[in-house]
């Protein structure tokens, strides 16, 4: 079960899922009615982010060993080229149902997200966005609150001005699993010289912008909840909010990589659980 556990997070078959999830719960929350779960917006999504997630580890040359989880070998490059094809297989069946704009949208964030994880920006030091600490975690952000809350709306014919707060609850909430991630990173950014956001503001201080991210991410599902009085709504947003802050501090002793992926990446799901079951 461990050896199957860990496939399913060094593959970022979890993160996929993840994204996909928000992207569904963006589209329950924006349409009054039951709309058709894992429609070709959702498939593009997942196909992507496993293309995004997959490529890069299959390219690279990395012989270190991830704390917690296997080492990354031939074998596992393997691995990840075959979940790559999967990921590009699947997105190709969510792209014939997308708008002129919405593909030029994808191909944008695509071009984003690749240049995130490989030296693609046109630097002679072949340099990545995560190579730069600021830029490195909010184009993150950014990504993650446009394709999975933004593009729902445009496929879905909806005014991205009739829903303000939920995309700033999208990216406080991500903007708050960016920096638990940066804390994760601390060690490895700083042996390249990557300042990052807890090197310049220090742990401590990165652990109160968690909480005030996440009072903010309260306080934008309550103003919602104003506009759009519907209470699951509000139930995800507080519950979510506890999850993760309770995620953030059962990291603090047990940060392996494996716990990372599982529990940080996790809420996403059981954001999406709660808005898509209750």
């Amino acid at each position: 079960m461990k050896k199957l556990l860990d496939w399913f997070l060094l593959t970022s078959s979890l993160t996929a899922l993840c994204a996909m999830g928000l992207c569904m719960a963006t589209e329950r929350l924006i349409n009054d009615i039951p709309i058709p779960w894992f429609n070709k917006l959702d498939m593009l999504v997942l196909g992507c982010t496993l293309v995004v997630y997959n490529l890069h580890k299959a390219i690279r040359r990395r012989t270190s060993t991830a704390v917690g989880l296997p080492s990354v070998t031939s074998y596992h490059r393997q691995v990840y080229t075959i979940m790559s094809i999967l990921g590009m297989w699947i997105a190709m069946n969510g792209l014939s149902a997308l708008s002129g704009r919405l593909l030029w949208a994808c191909a944008l964030l695509g071009g984003i997200s690749f240049a995130y994880s490989l030296p693609l920006l046109p630097f002679k030091t072949k340099k990545r966005i995560r190579d730069f600490g600021w830029l490195k975690i909010l184009s993150l952000a950014a990504v993650w609150t446009i394709v999975t809350s933004v593009l729902p709306m445009l496929y879905w014919q909806r005014h991205l001005s009739d829903y303000p707060y939920e995309i700033a609850i999208r990216f406080l909430f991500i903007f708050t699993l960016c920096i638990i991630f940066d804390i994760r990173d601390v060690k490895e950014d700083s042996a390249r010289n990557i300042k990052t956001f807890p090197q310049l503001v220090g742990l401590r201080n990165s652990y109160l912008v968690i909480n005030a991210s996440l009072l903010l991410f309260v306080v934008a599902g309550v103003v919602q909840y104003m506009r759009y009085p519907i209470c699951y709504r509000l139930v995800a947003v507080i519950v979510t909010a506890i999850v993760t802050r309770v995620v953030a501090e059962y990291l603090k002793t047990h940060n392996s990589e494996r716990n990372y992926l599982l529990y940080a990446d996790g809420v996403m799901i059981v954001y999406a659980l709660l808005v898509l079951l209750l």
